[in-house]
This record gives structure tokens, C-alpha cells and sequence, in this order.
């Protein structure tokens, strides 16, 4: 892998909006009224948000009837989350 790959990956968890939306998928599954009611922010802002993840499979998305489903990627997203908590825990990480 070359560095932009990464720089992308990062660039993708460095938004805090982003950020929420995958933290709030840690859990459980949500249709974007879910994850816009949870979160508190525009539905435009949460669906721009929310193509972005799906694109660069973060999350991935399924039809239910009228609804889109969104979940967080469990394969490789989830442990990131997980060894991220272990390491901010390990090391009290604060502002830099």
C-alpha cells in the first residue's frame, strides 16, 4: 500500500461528524432517521456522511423495503474500533 491510501483511509475517521456515524453503527444496525435522531444533526449532512463511508466501506448498506439499512464493516472496522479503545486506554491519550 502506498502512503495516499492511507492518508484517504485516515482522512475518512478524521471527521468528527464520521466518526459519529461509525461509532453510533458500533452496536447495531440504523436507518439514516436513526442514526439523524441519535446524533442530532441535518439528514443531508448524516446521507453526504454516510456515501462517503459506504464508498470506502466503512460501512456497508442493504435495501429494506423503502428503507437503507446501514451497518458498520464487523470484518475490519469493528477491531479497528476495538484495538483503537485498547490503545487510548493503555496510554490515557489526550489532546495533542
Amino acid at each position: 500500500m502506498n502512503t495516499e491510501t492511507y492518508i484517504q483511509f485516515f482522512k475518512a475517521l478524521s471527521s468528527d461528524t464520521r466518526l459519529s456515524i461509525i461509532l453510533c453503527l458500533e452496536k447495531n444496525s440504523k436507518n439514516v432517521t436513526e442514526i439523524v435522531n441519535e446524533l442530532k444533526m441535518e439528514q443531508s449532512r448524516i446521507s453526504h456522511n454516510l456515501q462517503c463511508l459506504e464508498k470506502n466501506g466503512f460501512v456497508t448498506v442493504k435495501q429494506n423495503g423503502k428503507q437503507r439499512i446501514y451497518s458498520l464493516n464487523k470484518d475490519t472496522i469493528a477491531p479497528i474500533l476495538k484495538d483503537t479503545k485498547k490503545h487510548t486506554q493503555k496510554y490515557n491519550i489526550n489532546r495533542c
